[in-house]
């Protein structure tokens, strides 16, 4: 199974609009530095599954019949705006699996064009192709999934972003089941303020909790990559911070990283 981070950012991306911190400029002045909304490419197989649509040029990136499915882990623009332009194309239509939100996104349920919503259901797995898939809740403002996927005689990959914390249930199922990869928003440095996502603090707390063999960190604001800048903090050698393009191969007994 082979992950490739699409994209590693939080709402607003980085650099973002109007910011001169110096992570914004290194990442207008360095193109590796900069982050596109958070998304993932699970490719098992011949089989290629999409996680989030918030990428404004899916229908650039992606041939019709491209892809087996998307799956959603919510509904904040950030993660579906690239849906918008994507569903009035033509082709065989796209399954779209989505956590169970009456609500949706704006006009999205009313005019679907070529995608097929498909609500699902905590902790109910389904199958697309060698892939076994879990939904599992997150915390957050809307209704929200992560998503754990398990090859058949292959090592277990769990995709966590958008949330604050775990909620007790997902984080027993995940020790339970001990993915070898991990990925986890972190979107802030370390804050006594509570927000919306993880900070540097929280995520590793999460991490730690967890136990898998190698972690990532995404969903990066430039707050936190601004604060990285500053104060070069270490992490632990399984742990590293996603940069947009990065891809993992998860083999039997081995996370092997690498880059596009």
């Amino acid at each position: 199974m082979r992950i490739t981070f699409l994209g590693t950012g939080a709402a607003g991306g980085v650099p973002l609009f109007g910011c001169e911190c110096a992570a914004c400029a290194n990442a207008k002045k360095y193109s590796v530095f900069s982050r596109e909304p958070c998304s993932a490419l699970i490719e098992s197989g011949a089989n290629r599954i999409l996680i989030d649509g918030g990428l404004m040029d899916l229908h650039k990136r992606f041939a019709p019949g491209e892809l087996d499915a998307i799956l959603l882990t919510h509904f904040h623009p950030d993660h579906v705006q690239g849906l918008f332009h994507l569903r009035w194309g033509k082709g065989p239509s796209i399954p779209v699996l989505i956590p169970p939100d009456p609500d949706g996104c704006a006009d999205l349920f009313r005019h679907p064009g070529m995608l097929d919503f498909s609500p699902q259901e905590a902790f109910t797995a389904f199958e697309i192709g060698p892939l076994k898939v879990t939904p599992v809740p997150l915390i957050h403002s809307k209704p929200t999934f992560g998503y754990v996927f398990e090859p058949a005689g292959g090592p277990a990959f769990a995709y966590l972003t958008d949330t604050r914390g775990l909620p007790r249930e997902t984080r027993d199922f995940l020790q339970t089941m001990k993915p070898e990869g991990l990925a986890i928003d972190c979107s802030f440095p370390p804050s006594n303020q509570p927000k919306g996502h993880n900070d540097w603090a929280l995520a590793l707390d999460c991490i730690k909790a967890v136990g898998p063999a190698r972690a990532w960190l995404i969903h990066i604001s430039h707050d936190l990559d601004n604060w990285r800048l500053s104060t070069n903090p270490e992490l632990p050698a399984h742990i590293r911070v996603a940069q947009d393009g990065d891809r993992v191969d998860l083999t039997p007994g081995t996370v092997k990283p690498g880059h596009e």
